[in-house]
């Protein structure tokens, strides 16, 4: 069965989160997804919010960029939440954009050396373990959390590249996959994502979460035409969708059946009615996704 959700893009002031998060409580959306964007919003910071703000909402946050973040600080964030929201947080982490990463100085000359670090850093202190390593980029010394979660949440790793696909499938629990990658596409990147599991000895298939440009009203077009310059798509065939419940419907099972679990639906930026698309998504859009 796909898991269905939506994204809260950090374009939107964090003010009006809550009424999204309300919304989607209210309409019963599966998953409610955020973004830690240089220089926007923190991910960790509003994704408590959201917790707190709901009951049985499941909160994702895609992706925390690891030249930012200390792995120990990440995992005592993370691990407080799970202890306070168990089950309802999922949390991405990524290289992060390499522009970005550059004006803070936090930049590496190596990013696959430090997401696979980091990985197995962040995972094994989410287990409860006493981890010490020297690694190029991570070092801990005998760190041991105090209140590890009491079952180690999936730890998914967003990617791009080849070699960084294969190096999620080999380290992560699964993988966020960006907006606008084809069906197509998106078989060629499980693949590299399942050549990575395979070569660590890890299970398949990796579990895929799936972002996807979609928009509805009488404006969609328009507005997703505007995606596609921000974007840089030669075209939108086969990367985004517009049109009504059905037609969106539709969409999202060509993407499953191309091997995405969860498909989170990405508004535009100017979305003019973000509480009626989280509505359409989880009341008109679910029923037709399975």
């Amino acid at each position: 069965m796909t898991t269905l959700g939506a994204v809260f893009l950090p374009y939107l002031p964090p003010e009006r989160l809550r009424s999204i998060v309300e919304k989607a409580e209210e309409c019963g959306l599966e998953e409610l997804w955020l973004w830690e964007d240089c220089f926007r919003e923190s991910g960790i910071a509003t994704a408590a919010a959201a917790l707190a703000w709901s009951d049985t909402l499941r909160v994702g946050v895609g992706l925390l960029p690891v030249p930012l973040r200390n792995v120990a600080a990440t995992a005592m964030e993370i691990a407080t939440l799970e202890r306070l929201f168990p089950g309802r947080v999922r949390i991405a982490v990524g290289h992060g954009a390499q522009d970005w990463m550059h004006q803070v100085n936090a930049r590496v000359e190596s990013p696959l050396t430090l997401l696979r670090e980091y990985l197995d850093a962040l995972r094994a202190l989410l287990r409860g373990e006493t981890v010490s390593t020297e690694g190029r980029y991570v070092t801990l010394r005998n760190v041991t959390l105090d209140w590890p979660p009491e079952r180690a949440p999936e730890i998914l790793a967003g990617a791009i590249g080849p070699r960084s696909m294969r190096l999620v499938g080999g380290s992560a629990d699964g993988a966020v996959v960006v907006a606008g990658t084809s069906p197509a596409a998106l078989t060629e990147a499980i693949s590299l994502l399942n050549e990575g599991a395979h070569a660590a000895s890890r299970p398949e298939p990796v579990p895929v979460v799936l972002y996807v440009h979609a928009a509805t009203g009488p404006t969609a077009d328009e507005r997703m035409e505007g995606e596609r310059e921000r974007w840089g798509y030669e075209s939108t065939v086969d990367r985004v969708v517009t049109g009504d419940a059905k037609a969106i419907a539709a969409a999202v099972r060509t993407w499953a059946a191309a091997g995405a679990q969860t498909v989170i639906l990405q508004p535009t930026p100017d979305e003019p009615d973000l509480e009626g698309f989280i509505e359409m998504v989880a009341r008109d859009i679910r029923p037709l996704v399975d």
